[in-house]
C-alpha cells in the first residue's frame, strides 16, 4: 500500500498557485511528477501525492522545482481568480475517477503530439540538413568545374600558341627549303649551261676544224655515234608434265591380319570430323579466332585436367564439342571429368559416345577404345551396376589381354559380385 503524502502547503495570487511538498529522505526525479490541466501526482514508491486541482492550470508554463527534500510547485492558473480550496471539494470517487482518467487521456495525446511534433520537426531539420548538404555539394561541383574551365581554358591558349608556333617554324622551314632548292635548280642550271657550252659540236660547213662525215654501208652518220647492238631475248621455257608417285600407306599390322578398309574407313571418318566445325556460337563472339579451334579447347581442358580444375576443364571440352561432336578424344576426356565430378550417368553417356564414334575397331584406336571401356565401367561399378561395369572391364581386356591393371580390376569386380550373391 502507496503513503499518502497529506503533509503539503500552498499558497495563491490571483494568476498562480504556490505548492511545497516535503519529500525528505527519497530520490525524486522529472519522472516522479506527472502534471495535466486539473490532475497532479507525485509517486515516489512509497510515497504518494494526488490532487484533482480545483480549476484548470496551464500546464504547459507551470514550473517543479527539486531541492533539499522539497518539490516547489508553480501552477499557473488559466484564468485570473482566487481558488476556494487547492483541490475540488465535495467530489465523489466517480468523478475523480473520471477525472484521472481524462486527465491521463490528455496527458496521452499531448505526448503523442509532441512525438509527432517531435517527430515533423526532425524530419525537417533533416530536409534542411540536406538541403544544407545539396547547396554545399553544388556549390563544391560549381567551384570544381570552374577550375575545369579555367584550366581547360588555360591549356587551349598553350595549345592555340604552340600549333601557331609551330605553324610560324613550319613555314620558316618550308621558305628556307624553297630557297634551298631555288639556289640549287639556279646551280644546276648554270652547270648544265657550261657544259653545254664546253660539249657544243659545230655545224657542217661552217666548222673551222673541218671535221668530215664518214660514209660506210649503212649510210653516213657522225664519227660521235655508237651503233647500238639490239639485245637478243632468250626464247620462252617449253611447257611439260610433272609426274608424281605416292608410295602406298603402311599400317601397323601384317597384311595377312590387315584389315585395309576399315583401316581406311577410320582414317576417312578422321578426317571428316576434323572439316566438321559448327563457328556460329554465341559463346564464341568473345574467344580469339586461334581459340574458336576443337583441339586448341581441347588442349585447354588437358591443362585444367592436369591440374586439377575439373569443372574448367568439363567447360571446355564441352564447347569443343558444340564446334565438333565427331571427334571421339572429347567425349572420352569430358567422361574423365564427369568420373571426377560424380556425374557419373553423364561419364556413361560421353563414353559410349565415345565407343560409338571409335569404329570400325582398328588397331590405331584401340588405347581409345580400352579407356573408353574402363571409364563406362568405372561408372558402372559406382553406381553398384556391377555387372555392367565387368562386361566393360572385359572388353577392355579383349582389346588388351596384357593389361595387369584391367585384369587386377575385373577380378576385384568378380569377387564384390560374387559376395553380392552369397550374402
Amino acid at each position: 500500500m502507496p503513503v499518502w503524502l497529506r503533509e503539503y502547503s500552498w499558497r495563491q495570487t490571483p494568476a498562480a498557485v504556490y505548492l511545497s511538498l516535503p519529500v525528505r529522505g527519497v530520490r525524486v526525479t522529472p519522472a516522479s511528477i506527472f502534471c495535466t490541466d486539473q490532475y497532479l501526482k507525485v509517486s515516489i514508491p512509497p510515497f504518494l501525492f494526488e490532487a484533482v486541482l480545483y480549476a484548470p492550470i496551464d500546464d504547459t508554463n507551470s514550473t517543479a522545482k527539486i531541492g533539499n527534500g522539497i518539490i516547489f510547485f508553480t501552477l499557473y492558473k488559466k484564468e485570473v481568480a482566487m481558488w476556494d480550496s487547492l483541490t475540488l471539494a465535495n467530489a465523489n470517487k466517480e468523478k475523480l475517477q473520471h477525472l484521472r482518467e481524462n486527465a491521463i487521456l490528455k496527458a496521452q495525446e499531448k505526448a503523442k503530439e509532441e512525438t509527432e511534433a517531435k517527430k515533423v520537426t526532425k524530419q525537417e531539420h533533416k530536409k534542411y540538413a540536406l538541403e544544407a548538404t545539396m547547396k554545399l555539394e553544388e556549390a563544391e561541383r560549381k567551384r570544381i568545374e570552374d577550375l575545369k574551365e579555367k584550366e581547360r581554358q588555360k591549356f587551349t591558349k598553350e595549345l592555340e600558341l604552340w600549333e601557331k608556333e609551330q605553324q610560324d617554324a613550319e613555314k620558316q622551314n618550308r621558305v628556307l627549303k624553297e630557297v634551298e632548292l631555288h639556289k640549287k635548280v639556279e646551280q644546276l642550271k648554270e652547270k648544265k649551261k657550261e657544259k653545254m657550252n664546253k660539249t657544243r659540236i659545230p655545224d657542217e660547213g661552217t666548222s673551222k676544224t673541218g671535221l668530215k662525215t664518214v660514209k660506210g654501208c649503212h649510210g653516213s652518220h657522225s664519227m660521235f655515234s655508237e651503233n647500238l647492238k639490239e639485245e637478243q631475248l632468250p626464247p620462252p621455257r617449253s611447257a611439260a608434265t610433272i609426274k608424281t608417285n605416292f608410295t602406298s600407306r603402311v599400317f601397323p599390322t601384317a597384311l595377312r591380319e590387315s584389315r585395309v578398309a576399315e583401316e581406311e574407313e577410320w582414317l576417312r571418318k578422321q578426317v571428316e570430323a576434323q572439316r566438321t566445325i559448327s563457328a556460329d556460337l554465341s559463346e564464341l563472339e568473345d574467344l580469339k579466332e586461334e581459340e574458336k579451334s576443337p583441339d586448341w579447347l581441347k588442349d585447354k581442358g588437358n591443362k585444367m585436367f592436369a591440374t586439377g580444375n575439373y569443372l574448367a576443364a568439363l567447360n571446355a571440352y564441352t564447347l569443343a564439342v558444340r564446334l565438333n561432336n565427331k571427334l571421339p578424344l572429347l567425349f572420352l576426356n569430358r567422361a574423365a571429368c564427369h568420373l571426377k565430378l560424380r556425374n557419373l550417368h553423364k561419364a556413361i553417356e560421353d563414353s559410349s559416345k565415345a565407343l560409338e564414334l571409335l569404329t570400325p575397331p582398328v588397331p590405331d584406336n584401340e588405347n581409345a577404345r580400352v579407356k573408353a571401356h574402363v571409364r563406362r565401367g568405372t561408372a558402372f561399378c559406382q553406381l553398384e551396376l556391377y555387372m555392367e561395369g565387368l562386361q566393360d572391364y572385359e572388353a577392355a581386356l579383349k582389346i588388351d589381354p596384357k593389361n595387369k591393371t584391367i585384369e587386377e580390376d575385373a577380378e576385384k569386380i568378380r569377387q564384390l559380385i560374387q559376395g553380392t550373391r552369397d550374402s
